[in-house]
């Protein structure tokens, strides 16, 4: 679970990172470097809220467990 979320989280950094290029390359590309920049912006999307289901996902079904302030305390 650690491995997928880290790869996940990695997923992420590089669509972001991707989208910065397109940006900062918009001048010259016109259009296609916009919608370029629109995809890899919604790729990062789609992997966040995959993650966040996922995780989601593991804790209903037992295979993570919150630590922290017990409740009640």
């Amino acid at each position: 679970m650690t491995y997928l979320v880290a790869l996940a989280f990695f997923a992420i950094l590089a669509s972001l990172a991707v989208a910065l290029l397109f940006m900062l390359r918009g001048g010259s590309g016109g259009p296609r470097q916009s919608r370029r920049m629109a995809r890899a912006l919604a790729l990062r999307v789609g992997v966040s809220i995959l993650l966040f289901v996922c995780i989601l996902l593991s804790w209903k079904f037992g295979f993570i467990h919150p630590t922290g302030i017990p409740q009640g305390a």
